[in-house]
């Protein structure tokens, strides 16, 4: 019998290293950029309260708590029962136009919500075009119509912008259940709808949850929808208590209450999804025959998914083409190139940092995924549940204090007078969108460095290739897939990105988010529709790129 050759290994086990590799202390720097912000928003709190904040809470913090509550809740309702409702029905049921609607709703990710609000507004208002036809028909008044500036204004709104995120995962989970979930209520003597309610619906659980928890987020980290509604939440008064009262630690305990609230909120969440383990009772090869619905059901159900696209995202996009027509030949200038390039700028760089530092992380933790990793991992990835108004803020008070430290040392020692060095930079703001969107790059580039099998990797090691030479040579042309659609989110949640922005950018940059800010905080809807088409445009590349790996219904 031949004697065995053992592989030649250039890098040393994991259980063998006495030291962190670079790899290892890159991925913990990192993981402290994130914990930097929060913890200087957090350590606000042992720090005398000022008159502005003992204002605040005197008069506004009870008002601001109980708006972001009833947001909370009305939105979250909203985005269950338009998305559970709407994943059912494509997922299971047969009705005309259930093939289209299975991808187009989706189509309404691409839009902005502050984009959905300003259109919303300017449609509905008093003053709006649906309002004065109305009284023009009908010359009794519309005493009965809501106002659409309003808490229910905002939460329809909200509602309709981020349905999609638990109509994805809803749909996923009944796809996942197959027939054999539907046969076995059927045996246990339950009718389609008790079987929904009683099977379908609790297995499902954990996809919505999940689906529920991004909404949350997204809801409580929202500035634009807030403010065009004039809605005061805690972002709201963080933007207002920094630029209009001018006070750093004011906001900064503000929004020290905000992330307490959110880790509430992802505590909750990780209660309800705590222990369960649903595995999936079929393929979706193995549904089975769909259940077509009665006579009287069928067209309902497609007006119903009609109507919800309709809202969500025709009106809104054909509003904004008509009102972009309008005013093309006066308001597009140069300024606008201007307006383009930075954001183009600000989304191409980020998306490059952010998947660079995503993959740093991904391959760090390939290589050793101990617990430390693992942890260091988890903390980098939680910038993405905090508002940008939060890290704004974060990040401004150690960017500001290190500032003043390298002008005093350069006129200390060099005599030389300079303003400020990063602060009211780009610099500033790339770092502000590496907190809030590592996570986005990170999540696709580390699913599909779960497809390598690490046989590969010892194959490449036993043939002396390790270290950065393979991940250059033997991951990355794999993982090209995953870089692709990873920088893609980067690139349009950058432009999309509107309270970060606001308060981190260089004096008199404007990008896109920031004029839609402008016009909309002037009432000029039109202006500000030219801006809000570019980021429609912009957002339908990864909703897209979501269609078509998301795989087709049965």
């Amino acid at each position: 019998m031949a004697p065995s050759i053992r592989p030649l290994t250039l890098e040393p086990p994991a259980a063998h290293r006495r030291f962190p590799d670079a790899w290892h202390v890159t991925a913990f720097v990192i993981a402290g950029l994130v914990i930097l912000p929060l913890g200087v928003v957090l350590s606000s709190v042992f720090t005398p309260a000022d008159d502005i904040w003992r204002h605040l809470a005197e008069t506004v913090l009870g008002d601001l708590l109980l708006n972001t509550l009833w947001l909370v809740v009305g939105v979250a309702a909203g985005t269950a029962a338009l998305g559970i409702s709407l994943a059912w029905l494509t997922a299971v049921c047969e009705f005309p136009g259930r093939r289209l609607f299975d991808w187009a709703l989706m189509l309404p990710l691409a839009i902005p919500a502050y984009v959905t609000a300003f259109v919303f507004v300017a449609l509905l208002d008093f003053t709006g075009p649906v309002q004065t036809a109305m009284r023009a028909w009908l010359p009794d008044g519309l005493a009965w119509l809501p106002p659409i500036r309003s808490r229910g204004g905002v939460i329809l709104v909200m509602s309709l912008a981020f349905y999609p995120y638990v109509y994805l995962l809803a749909r996923q989970a009944f796809l996942s259940q197959g027939k054999r979930a539907m046969e076995a209520s059927r045996a246990l003597g339950h009718n389609r709808w008790n079987g929904f309610f009683r099977l379908a619906l609790p297995m499902a659980r954990p996809w919505i949850v999940g689906g529920l928890a991004l909404v949350v987020m997204e809801t409580v980290a929202d500035f634009g929808t807030v403010s065009i509604f004039n809605y005061d939440t805690f972002t709201t008064a963080i933007y207002k208590t920094w630029f209009g009262f001018y006070s750093l630690k004011a906001a900064a305990q503000l929004a020290s209450v905000l992330i307490a609230i959110i880790f509430a909120l992802m505590l909750l969440e990780h209660y309800w999804r705590v222990g369960a383990r649903y595995h999936p009772a079929g393929k979706h090869d193995d549904f089975g025959a769909r259940i077509t619905l009665p006579a009287g059901l069928r067209w309902p159900a497609c007006i119903y998914a009609m109507l919800v696209l309709a809202l969500a995202f025709v009106v809104p996009l054909v509003q904004l083409g008509i009102w972009a027509a309008r005013v093309a030949a006066t308001d597009f200038d140069a300024r606008y190139l201007g307006f383009l390039g930075r954001s183009l700028f600000l989304g191409a760089a980020s998306a490059v940092l952010i998947c660079g530092c995503a993959l740093v992380l991904v391959y760090a933790k390939r290589r050793d995924g101990n617990g430390g990793i693992r942890l260091a991992t988890r903390i980098a990835t939680l910038g993405y549940a905090i508002p940008g108004s939060v890290l704004a803020v974060g990040i401004f008070i150690p960017l500001a204090w290190l500032d003043h430290r390298l002008i005093a040392g350069l006129q200390r020692w060099f005599h030389v007078e300079v303003g400020l060095l990063i602060v009211g930079t780009p610099l500033a703001m790339l770092l502000a969108y590496l907190v809030r969107f590592l996570a986005a790059g990170y999540g696709p580039i580390d699913s599909a460095m779960h497809r390598i099998t690490p046989n590969l990797d010892e194959a490449a090691r036993g043939l002396g290739v390790g270290g950065a030479r393979l991940l250059q040579r033997v991951h990355l042309p794999i993982l090209r897939g995953g870089l692709l659609t990873g920088a893609t989110l980067v690139f349009v949640d950058v432009m999309k990105e509107m309270p970060a922005t606001l308060m981190t950018r260089p004096f008199g940059w404007e990008t896109l988010s920031v004029r839609i800010f402008s016009m909309t905080s002037e009432g000029q809807w039109e202006q500000a529709a030219l801006p809000a088409l570019a980021l429609v445009l912009a957002g339908l590349l990864p909703v897209m790129l979501l269609t078509r790996h998301g795989g087709d219904a049965p």
